[in-house]
């Protein structure tokens, strides 16, 4: 017998907080016993009263943010070829990259949910990326995007702004990929 959707979002919270890592869609949807579009229309659901559950391109996972930990917005620019250190980068010096938002000329900002809080995210990202044969979101911003990115303190996102800033990266001036056309 199938539950009601209430119990069923009830069960998908329960799940959610209890896994160690994002689970697909169509798991949750196979041990929900329902359809994936079912699983997607509950996740809207639950974020439309405040459940902070973010889509990865690894599955869907709550977000826990400890209370008080500081976070920062990195304005960043660099090419395809330079994502892994970007990021790889963020991640050595002890950060955790929650997302990647472009400012689009007609569709305005646009926030993807990453969560890369090791090498190991940022090789399955980049996987990812060449699997799909898809373009990173940046290539709609000639390369020019932010990532928040929380740390366990203040002194380390010092330290992830002078790296990215050493490296290039941060943005301060033109960006130096070549434009995408759409």
């Amino acid at each position: 017998m199938q539950m009601d959707g209430e119990s069923r979002r009830e069960a998908l919270i329960k799940l959610l907080q209890d896994a160690t890592e994002p689970i697909p869609g169509a798991k949750l949807a196979k041990q929900m016993g329902v359809s994936r579009q079912v699983i997607v229309q509950d996740i809207a659901l639950l974020r439309a009263v405040d459940k902070n559950i973010l889509s990865t391109n690894k599955g869907y996972t709550l977000f826990h943010r400890m209370p008080n930990e500081p976070t920062r917005l990195f304005r960043v620019c660099h090419t395809d070829d330079q994502i892994a250190d970007e990021l790889n980068t963020i991640v050595d010096c002890g950060g955790s990259v929650k997302d990647v938002t472009v400012e689009h000329p007609i569709y305005g900002q646009i926030s993807v949910d990453l969560i890369i809080k090791s090498r190991m995210d940022v090789t399955h990202f980049v996987e990812q990326v060449q699997t799909y044969q898809t373009k990173p979101l940046n290539n709609l911003t000639n390369g020019e995007h932010f990532h928040t990115v929380n740390a366990p303190d203040e002194k380390t996102l010092d330290l992830i702004e002078e790296a990215l800033r050493q490296k290039g990266y941060l943005k301060n001036s033109t960006c130096a990929s070549t434009p995408t056309v759409l």
